[in-house]
């Protein structure tokens, strides 16, 4: 029997997770016989593809499982989960359940009732600490104003959709790009689903700041012209004031007032120049390099294993097939 409802989980350490998670899908999976869950393991050094792969031949859930060859990143993963579910509604779900689990409920039960065709979470509220959610607020109120005028005050961390808008963000081949920001572009009725943030219980974030940094710079140069309009400001205004200060310099030569070369405001304007041109080649080059990367015409992910678990039947008390 395919599945009605597919649930995606990517994953990257999260050994100690593995347990909790297992026990929030198995929840979620006994008020809804036709869901499947696809875990993907997008690398993990640690042993979260073996715990998976020993417990889920004994969950009563349908289920499969995928191993990325390397660490594509966390929107990779998402994407190999969404070309391999098979139901009319799909739901993401993080693996360190900071996101309540019953929030999936709430997607395909909008999903399923044709309420909307993308469901994403809306923060409320989060337990994190006071410079991470100011600093979080921050960039998401910078990112709403420039970028995607749509999205959540909070941002989106976890979201669903039909089978259709699933198809349509596969077909996008782009790399280096915000698949939050896709599953705005593409459109269709969407719908706000508030919830708050749990605090993390077990193990660390692989959400460090190095890959936070990766995802605004792809977020914003793939869907804003926004830094190219800056530089074109800041040299305009960097000409102006250019252009002011050598009449001003020419005006006081012509009056004798200029007795010495002013070497202070002749290495500051060398150095200005210079920082600016450096900074706009800095910005051009990362839309070049998206450009390029776009055109080599490699695969975004690698999957390295794909197991599928047909699930234990009710009263079964071994292992499915």
């Amino acid at each position: 029997m395919t599945p009605r409802f597919s649930l995606v989980i990517p994953l990257y350490k999260n050994e100690p997770n593995v347990g909790d998670l297992l026990s929030a899908v198995r929840s979620l999976s006994a008020s809804r016989p036709d869901m499947e869950a696809v875990f993907v393991v997008d690398g993990s050094p640690d042993a979260t593809w073996q715990l998976l792969r020993d417990s889920l031949p004994g969950e009563p859930f349908r289920s499969r499982l995928l191993l990325l060859s390397r660490n594509f990143g966390s929107f990779s993963a998402i994407r190999a989960g969404l070309k391999a579910a098979q139901g009319d509604y799909i739901a993401v779900m993080a693996a360190d359940l900071q996101e309540p689990p019953e929030l999936v409920d709430g997607f395909f039960r909008r999903l399923s009732a044709d309420e909307a065709d993308v469901t994403v979470g809306r923060r409320t509220g989060r337990a994190d600490s006071w410079a991470q959610r100011q600093l979080s607020g921050l960039y998401w109120r910078l990112y709403r104003r420039f970028v995607v005028p749509d999205l959540p005050p909070g941002g989106v961390d976890i979201f669903g959709c039909t089978r259709e808008v699933a198809s349509e963000i596969l077909n996008m081949k782009e790399s280096n790009t915000s698949l939050v920001a896709l599953l705005f572009w593409v459109g269709y009725r969407r719908m706000e689903i508030p919830y708050r943030r749990l605090p993390r219980r077990k193990g660390r974030s692989a959400w460090t700041l190095g890959k936070k940094l990766t995802y605004v710079l792809d977020s914003v140069f793939s869907f804003s012209d926004l830094p190219l309009l800056l530089l074109l400001w800041l040299g305009a205004a960097s000409m102006a004031l250019v252009i002011g200060l050598s009449a001003v310099t020419l005006a006081a030569k012509a009056m004798g007032l200029i007795e010495v070369s002013g070497y202070t405001a002749l290495i500051l304007t060398i150095l200005f120049m210079f920082s600016f041109l450096i900074l706009s080649q800095g910005i051009l080059g990362c839309y070049l390099w998206r450009c390029f990367e776009n055109t080599k015409g490699r695969p975004q992910l690698i999957v390295r294993r794909d197991e599928a678990f047909a699930g234990r039947a009710p009263g079964d008390g071994g292992e499915a097939p």
